[in-house]
């Protein structure tokens, strides 16, 4: 496939989400970035603005499986991986799939359950494999996950770790919608208090798993010159010394801003990536990996607002 052919693609696939989702379109271009280069989305917002809705529209304009586990505090490791049960009739142990294994997984509230269930979500994360009683399980090329917290109720609720924030290419911040929006929504959707359902829009498949496949390995060959590298890597690095910061992005952090970029870059019909690329990725790549002061923090400093000013102070290739 070349570049036209994915950009045609993925204008197909806003298309398709267009028609049960009002707005949202940087979303939606986050997600297929994500996708094609097997990231993972953290979502957060309040209540309402769509969430779960763009996930499964977005899922079905792929065909991709769609799973989804509610995090609760009594939620269990073996309620999200599965577990093997006995057969008495084979006298054999059968392994009861749990959601996990799906293409698109929305983890709905990921923070209000304790660190132990998350933890049951990081190997799927990394290696796209579970393990369950000693043996190993492929969850396939096309599973990511899409994990949604409430910034405004924190009573009940467990902090990611750090190790698993890592593991998110991208965290989204999801705004209410502009007004003319809201009013389309409400002329759309105001006959029902229901979420509305895929089954209304007529949703129609976009690509399958080989188109997809084919879209990653087109997205590998987008040139990153050494220019960008080096701009990318420095602005990982001033991340790591920047007066307000505790601690920085990682080298990992360095990679998923490479990879990011990459499959930005021909999403917009592009075979070579451009400064304006790392400077529109790096806020939603970084953003949840950075730590801040405690005296940063007291001056009611944001992650957002230092990456901005640390991307005006790193000069970026011509």
């Amino acid at each position: 496939m070349d570049v036209q052919d994915i950009r045609a693609l993925a204008e197909g696939v806003r298309g398709e989400v267009r028609k049960a989702v009002v707005g949202q379109d940087e979303v939606i271009d986050f997600m297929l970035t994500s996708l094609l280069v097997g990231g993972h989305i953290l979502l957060e917002g309040v209540p309402g603005t769509a969430k779960t809705l763009i996930t499964r529209a977005f899922a079905a304009g792929l065909r991709l499986q769609f799973g989804r586990i509610q995090f609760t505090p009594d939620l269990m490791p073996g309620d999200v991986l599965g577990t093997n049960l006995f057969n008495f009739q084979t006298n054999a142990f059968v392994l009861t799939k749990g959601p996990i294994f799906a293409q698109m997984l929305l983890a709905d509230e990921i923070n209000r359950t304790p660190p132990k269930t998350q933890a049951a979500l990081l190997q799927a994360m990394n290696e796209r494999v579970v393990t369950i009683d000693g043996k190993d399980y492929a969850l396939g090329d096309e599973f990511m996950v899409v994990a949604t917290q409430n910034p405004i109720e924190q009573q009940g609720t467990y902090p990611l770790p750090e190790a698993q924030l890592d593991r998110f290419l991208f965290k989204l911040i999801i705004d209410h919608p502009s007004r003319d929006e809201e009013r389309e929504v409400v002329r759309r959707h105001g006959h029902r208090s229901a979420m509305p359902r895929l089954e209304d829009f007529a949703l129609k498949p976009i690509a399958d798993a080989a188109t997809l496949a084919a879209v990653r390995e087109a997205v590998t060959k987008v040139s990153l010159s050494d220019a960008l590298i080096d701009y990318i890597v420095d602005v990982i690095r001033a991340t790591r010394s920047h007066a307000s910061l505790e601690f920085g992005a990682s080298t990992r952090a360095a990679n998923m801003l490479a990879a990011g970029v990459r499959a930005f870059a021909v999403l917009q019909g592009r075979d070579f990536v451009i400064p304006d690329d790392v400077k529109g990725l790096a806020l939603p790549v970084l953003r949840h990996r950075l730590t801040m002061s405690p005296g940063a923090e007291i001056e009611g400093l944001t992650t957002d607002r230092i990456l901005r000013e640390i991307l005006d102070q790193t000069p970026a290739p011509r």
